[in-house]
C-alpha cells in the first residue's frame, strides 16, 4: 500500500488522502450523523473535484452510524464504490445492514488491501 498523499485530522477521526480515494478511521466512540458525514463530503469534493474517488471506511474502532446520511452519500455523483473494513464479525453484520440504505456500489472487506483494489478496480 501506497503512502497517503495526505492526512486530515478532524476531531471525529482521521482521512487518508491517496490518488484515487480515502480512508477514514473514526475515533472510538463516535456517532456519525449528517454534520460529520457533510464534514466528510466536504474532504472529499475539496481534494476529488468532479474526479472519480472511492470512499473506504477502516473500522478499527467501535462507532455508531446513522443510515440516514447514507441518502447523502448517494447523491455524490463522482463515488464509485464505498467500502468498509473490519475484522470484527459483529461490525461486519452491521455493515451489511447498512448497505441497504446506499444507491452506490458498497462491498465489505476484513483487510484493507483488499478494499483498496476493490475501489481500484472501480476507477474508469
Amino acid at each position: 500500500m501506497l503512502p497517503p498523499d495526505k492526512i486530515i485530522v478532524l476531531h471525529f477521526g482521521s482521512v487518508e488522502i491517496h490518488q484515487n480515494y480515502m480512508i477514514m478511521v473514526m475515533n472510538e466512540g463516535v456517532s456519525v450523523d449528517a454534520t460529520i458525514n457533510a464534514k466528510l463530503t466536504e474532504v472529499a469534493l475539496k481534494h476529488f473535484g468532479s474526479r472519480p474517488f472511492g470512499y473506504i471506511t477502516h473500522r478499527k474502532n467501535s462507532y455508531s452510524v446513522d443510515p440516514n446520511v447514507y441518502h447523502k452519500t448517494s447523491a455524490i455523483e463522482n463515488l464509485v464504490g464505498f467500502a468498509i473494513v473490519s475484522d470484527k464479525d459483529l461490525r461486519l453484520g452491521t455493515a451489511k445492514v447498512e448497505s441497504r440504505f446506499l444507491d452506490k456500489p458498497m462491498k465489505v472487506f476484513k483487510d484493507l488491501p483488499s478494499a483498496i483494489d476493490w475501489i481500484e478496480g472501480k476507477m474508469p
